[in-house]
């Protein structure tokens, strides 16, 4: 491979953590090296692994992250290392990298969730934009997991029967026949109504209607 004459943005930043981190998993030593450079001069973190076995010992990073991982190897094959991924270490995005791949092992590889399935030997230039929206979907994964956990703890924060008033609103009913549902007065429904519009920090009905959603997904 030859490094990339493109320019590359680096990212600096003075939390280890936050800088994001790309992991390696290939048995060919020297194209381990030549990616742990590449991946090093473009600013990034890379963590480089000779096994699968090596790489899933390895505890879950918690910054944005992404995986380039070859589709032989020694001990799990790579589709293999995907879907064990896929159950375990979900919102990781994955780079396919192979010498041999076919059509069927590329199709198959897309449709579990894939983000590129790159053929060696590749243009340096190619993988880096491969990490790059790799890495912006990272990013944006946990940007949505943060905002789930937000919503919840404002859920749990709800009274029992805020949380009754709120799954009937947000099913359409009106306060009066929610109130009648509850066996409460409408003021009464008003008021707990209000309680969780402030404590779910909601905007608008379909502001709650979407985060009720969300709790619903989680719960489910």
């Amino acid at each position: 491979m030859q490094f990339a004459t493109l320019p590359v943005v680096r990212h600096p930043s003075q939390d280890p953590r936050s800088t994001p981190t790309v992991f390696v998993v290939d048995d060919d030593v020297s194209v381990r090296e030549s990616l742990d450079l590449l991946l090093r001069s473009a600013g990034w973190r890379a963590e480089i692994f000779a096994s699968a076995s090596a790489f899933l010992s390895r505890p879950r990073a918690a910054g944005p992250n992404c995986l380039v991982l070859d589709v032989s190897l020694p001990d799990v094959d790579g589709l293999e290392l995907q879907r064990r991924v896929a159950g375990d270490r979900t919102g990781l995005p994955i780079i396919f990298i192979t010498g041999h791949g076919d059509v069927p092992m590329s199709v198959q590889a897309m449709k579990a969730g894939a983000r590129e399935f790159l053929t060696k030997p590749f243009r340096d230039e190619v993988l880096l934009m491969a990490v790059a929206d790799a890495l912006e979907q990272s990013r944006a994964d946990l940007r949505r997991a943060a905002e789930v956990r937000e919503i919840r703890a404002r859920y749990e924060s709800l009274s029992p029967r805020e949380r009754q008033v709120m799954a009937l609103v947000v099913s359409g009913l009106l306060n009066k026949h929610v109130g009648a549902r509850l066996l409460i007065s409408e003021i009464t429904v008003k008021a707990h109504r209000g309680n969780v519009m402030r404590k779910m920090m909601a905007a608008s009905l379909a502001d709650l209607v979407r985060m009720a959603t969300t709790v619903s997904d989680r719960n489910g």
